[in-house]
C-alpha cells in the first residue's frame, strides 16, 4: 500500500490581477487534465480571495498561479498568506509567466514550489507537481 494516491491529483489553475491573456494556462491546464489530474481553472481576473476560496473549497493538491502582467510580487504573497490564514498551507502553490530570476528567487523563498517561465514543457510542470506532491 504505502504512499498510492487513491484519486488524482486536483490542480487549481488561476489567473490573478488584470492580466487577460490566458492561452498559456488554457494549454497547462489541457495538458495537465491529459496527464490524469483533475484540473479547474478559475477564469481570468481573479481575487486572491477568490483563488485561495475556491483552492480550500475544491480541495485541490496543488495551484498553479499563471501570472503576466508583473504584479507577481503583489499578488502571489497575498495567495499564500491567505492559503496559510485560511488552512490551506499544504497546498503547493507554483507560477508560470514572465517573471525575472531575482523574482522567482524571492517567491521560492516565500514557499512557491516552482517558477515556469514561458515555454517551459508540459512534462516539466507534470513532472514538478508529481516530485513536489511525493515530498509533501
Amino acid at each position: 500500500m504505502g504512499n498510492q494516491r487513491i484519486r488524482p491529483i486536483r490542480v487549481l489553475i488561476a489567473k490573478p490581477g488584470l492580466d487577460g491573456h490566458d492561452r498559456g494556462a488554457k494549454v497547462v491546464a489541457r495538458g495537465l487534465r491529459d496527464a490524469g489530474m483533475e484540473v479547474i481553472y478559475t477564469g481570468l481576473r481573479q481575487t486572491p480571495d477568490q483563488i485561495v476560496t475556491v483552492a480550500i473549497e475544491e480541495d485541490v493538491d496543488t495551484v498553479g498561479i499563471s501570472i503576466l502582467s508583473g504584479a507577481h510580487m503583489t499578488l502571489v504573497p497575498e495567495i499564500l498568506r491567505l492559503l496559510k490564514e485560511r488552512g490551506g498551507e499544504n497546498i503547493l502553490v507554483y507560477v508560470g509567466g514572465i517573471i525575472p530570476d531575482s523574482d522567482a528567487e524571492i517567491l521560492k523563498k516565500m514557499g512557491v514550489i516552482e517558477v515556469f517561465g514561458p515555454g517551459t514543457s508540459l512534462d516539466v510542470i507534470r513532472d514538478a507537481i508529481i516530485k513536489h506532491l511525493k515530498r509533501s
